[in-house]
């Protein structure tokens, strides 16, 4: 009887140690993954979210201005030509 309790433990303790393994190579293989993720990312010219908030904000901001000048603009050639 204990040579099957012993089997079984020895069993168990195989699968403990299997599992482990197993739980390191996933973890390795994440990390790998989303790093080689990161590098593809980062080796193409895609942007932030923040950099593309910016130049928007830029964006608007220019063509709130410009749209004040071609009205100030016109306003002047208005006069200029009264």
């Amino acid at each position: 009887m204990s040579t099957n309790n012993r089997f079984f433990d020895d069993m168990s303790k195989l699968m403990t140690n299997a599992m482990g393994v197993a739980q390191g190579a996933r973890s390795e293989a994440e990390n790998a993954m989303k790093s080689w993720v990161d590098r593809w990312l980062a080796d193409r010219d895609f942007v932030t979210r923040e950099e593309f908030e910016a130049v928007r904000d830029m964006a608007i901001k220019a063509r709130t201005e410009n749209a004040e000048l071609k009205t100030r603009l016109d306003a002047l050639e208005k006069k200029l030509n009264a």
